[in-house]
């Protein structure tokens, strides 16, 4: 609150020479991190913290942690974007697609009302929250082609992870489900007709090959679990709706179901696993055990990765910042003639710098980064 204070003052006191709306306090290549970026990054910290409902010693252990690695993560986000930009890298069909999907469960038809929805949610321009979720895809089109596509297991080693870890692959029978709603609720004969029918139509594209989590995205009512496509947490014997029950517990994998009438609709379900109790074994768990491995792997990796972008990076950090990922022996000191007074842009100023070059270096493209559901248990 001191710093968005003292922001506030500062812009009174200068107003009449300049308006000034924020501060530089990073370049990266042609892209620039200013205080308003950080301060932003903060607050989204503080409320995930509320979220979590942490509180006492505990919320500001968190918020210390976090807060040591913003500029880290600014400068990280950055320095993928820029890399997926090198290798020029598509994610507008994926983008598109998210976005088309978060209207829908919006169930705000209107575009207009749909961008107005998206800035009061996000609590930022729509065109900001766009360029984060595509700024997030590069991301993570960039990890997955550079990092974990270079990260190999032979069979060995996944097996003797399994060995050394047999008490994490110890189960109760459960079974995995993914669902797909069609809601009758508020509905009258024809309306309960049209939903019998569309649950129909959508069991029949699933058996014939079409990907339940598309389907569930696109067409299921519960927003809940539609966002996961489908995904339901996983139920033991006895916990599911005895007609549910009945119509997946021995089924095999894949099952989908024909649509099944419940009290506020018609469900379809997908059997997805369905564990037998007691060890499971390796050919079981073999594509869990190397996701295992793999989640233990990524972070150096990526940490690796980002060492080494910054390491070729035209990277400077005003003094009294720190990059909590600095490459080693890396010179990241500020060296513009103007340092010794703050480095401020006006709104009209920043703007440019999305169409013009930062100290002649390469073009700045700008610096924005980034219900209602039914559960089948009783």
């Amino acid at each position: 609150m001191r710093l968005v204070s003292a922001l506030l003052l500062s812009s009174s006191l200068f107003a009449a020479r300049v308006d000034v709306v924020d501060e530089i306090v990073c370049k990266v290549n042609g892209d620039i991190i200013t205080r308003n970026d950080l301060e932003h990054d903060r607050k989204q910290v503080e409320e995930e913290i509320k979220r979590e409902n942490l509180t006492g010693p505990r919320a500001q252990e968190v918020l210390n942690a976090q807060l040591a690695d913003l500029l880290r993560n600014r400068i990280d986000r950055l320095l993928f974007v820029q890399k997926a930009k090198e290798m020029d890298l598509k994610v507008d069909t994926e983008l598109n697609k998210r976005m088309a999907d978060l209207q829908r469960r919006s169930g705000i038809a209107d575009p207009q009302k749909f961008q107005d929805w998206v800035k009061e949610q996000a609590g930022m321009p729509y065109e900001d929250f766009r360029g984060d979720q595509r700024n997030g895809l590069l991301t993570d089109a960039v990890v997955r082609e550079e990092i974990v596509r270079k990260i190999n297991f032979k069979r060995e080693e996944l097996e003797n992870y399994y060995n050394n870890h047999k008490s994490d692959y110890q189960r109760q029978e459960r079974i995995f489900l993914r669902q797909i709603l069609i809601s009758t609720n508020g509905k009258d004969a024809a309306g309960m007709a049209a939903a019998e029918k569309k649950a129909k139509d959508v069991a029949a594209r699933a058996k014939k090959g079409e990907k339940f989590p598309d389907l569930a995205q696109s067409n299921s009512d519960d927003t809940n679990t539609a966002q996961d496509g489908g995904a339901l947490p996983p139920y033991e014997k006895g916990q599911l709706l005895p007609e549910l029950e009945g119509a997946v517990w021995d089924q095999p994998r894949n099952y989908i179901t024909d649509p099944i009438k419940i009290a506020n609709g018609f469900i379809i379900l997908k059997v997805d696993e369905h564990y037998k109790a007691g060890l499971a074994s390796f050919d079981e768990v073999e594509n869990e055990v190397q996701n295992k491995m793999l989640n233990d792997r990524l972070p150096p990796a990526e940490r690796a990765y980002l060492t080494k972008l910054r390491e070729s990076a035209f990277l400077q950090i005003k003094p009294g910042y720190v990059d909590s990922g600095a490459a080693p022996g890396k010179d990241t000191a500020w060296q513009d003639p103007g340092e010794l007074k703050p480095e401020t842009v006006t709104k009209e100023e920043l703007a440019k710098t999305k169409h013009k070059k930062l100290l002649k270096i390469i073009p700045v493209p700008g610096t924005s980064t980034p219900n209602k559901g039914t559960s089948s248990s009783r």
